[in-house]
């Protein structure tokens, strides 16, 4: 009996702790968003805005410098898509959305610009800032620098991939102008499209398969990137871009309360924004890879579930089993339960990473 409810209890304090390791900051999400903005891809001019200028926690959006960083580097020699990273034991440990990547093992930087832009993996993200920088503070300093320059003043980058801050750190924070800035500066890289319009797509063969988080790829005409964000106190955002007609446009949605909310926003912004803009030659096409289908596995149906009789009495094991036992029994379910509750909501709720 007291080994039972110790055992409940150690496993509802390591529960907890899943929660006393991130600091506490404070909620901008907000109904229907903290901030947004719609700005023609062709030279940024703003189409519509509410709040653009309110701040807001990007969560994964902020992936996207990431990817801008590693493509200037390409096209400056500096760094080849087919180089190998080697995973180390610092990118491995990284929480949230993954690709469950283990220490030494080794990618072409390709395929995990693919795992940051499809799965929102923060270990690819930590591989690939590692790699790139020697170490994750030394790419975040080069993310700061590329804000500063690109007139992204109210942004300041404290991770590479967004996850919520550590006690004692910082959070990432952001504007929907800011960031709008620099999804107009990723509009105009072709290859940008290679990684942000994929909507699925495998990993490690055939042993995983990355699917997009972005739900307007394949539902929106028209729209072939960007990325999403999410986690608790941020609430769900986009950076979402859509082109038709020889016009794009680029719409940010910055903290909303639900995911249907942020996207039924965004398609609305980017329809608000076509209508508006002026078709332009200067704006890249999107030049994407297929996206890998999700197929079904042929000849598989819902499986059909039909009620089975009750058993007897004289054959039930719980008529069975003595009170005491039961009682027992009841302890070790109930709290397995609590604890698997504790866990389920910490993860509905969190979500890092996405």
């Amino acid at each position: 009996m007291h080994r039972t409810c110790a055992i409940w209890l150690v496993g509802l304090m390591a529960a907890g702790n899943l929660f006393a390791q991130r600091a506490s900051i404070p909620t901008l999400a907000r109904d229907p968003y903290a901030g947004a903005i719609v700005v023609d891809a062709a030279d940024g001019t703003v189409l519509f805005e509410d709040r653009a200028d309110a701040p807001g926690y990007p969560a994964s959006m902020l992936k996207l410098m990431g990817l801008l960083l590693v493509l200037e580097d390409v096209e400056a020699g500096r760094r080849r898509l087919d180089e190998l990273v080697i995973v180390t034991a610092e990118a491995a440990s990284m929480g949230g959305s993954q690709v469950y990547l283990k220490e030494r093992e080794v990618f072409p930087l390709d395929e995990l610009l693919y795992a940051m832009m499809i799965q929102s993996a923060n270990d690819a993200a930590a591989a690939v800032a590692i790699h790139c920088a020697g170490t994750r503070a030394a790419f975040v300093e080069r993310m700061n620098r590329r804000a500063a320059e690109l007139g992204m003043t109210a942004t300041r980058f404290h991770s590479v991939h967004g996850l919520p801050p550590a006690v004692g750190q910082l959070p990432d924070t952001t504007t929907a102008r800011d960031f709008a800035r620099l999804c107009v500066n990723l509009a105009r890289r072709p290859e940008v499209f290679r990684y942000t319009s994929v909507r699925a797509r495998p990993f490690r063969g055939t042993n995983m398969l990355m699917q997009t988080h972005n739900n307007l790829l394949g539902s929106f005409p028209g729209c072939d990137g960007f990325k999403t964000g999410y986690f608790r106190v941020a609430g769900y955002s986009i950076a979402a871009t859509a082109q038709r007609d020889g016009a794009r446009v680029i719409a940010v949605v910055l903290g909303s309360t639900s995911k249907e909310t942020r996207d039924r926003t965004a398609r609305e912004l980017l329809s608000r924004g076509l209508a508006a803009a002026k078709p332009s030659a200067s704006v890249s096409a999107a030049v994407a890879a297929p996206a890998t289908a999700v197929r079904a596995v042929a000849g598989t149906s819902p499986a059909e579930v039909t009620a089975a009789p009750p058993p007897s009495a004289a054959s039930s094991p719980a008529e069975r089993v003595a009170p005491r036992a039961r009682r027992r029994w009841w302890l070790v379910f109930g709290g397995g339960a609590a604890i698997v509750a504790v866990l389920a909501w910490s993860y509905q709720r969190q979500q890092w990473g996405r």
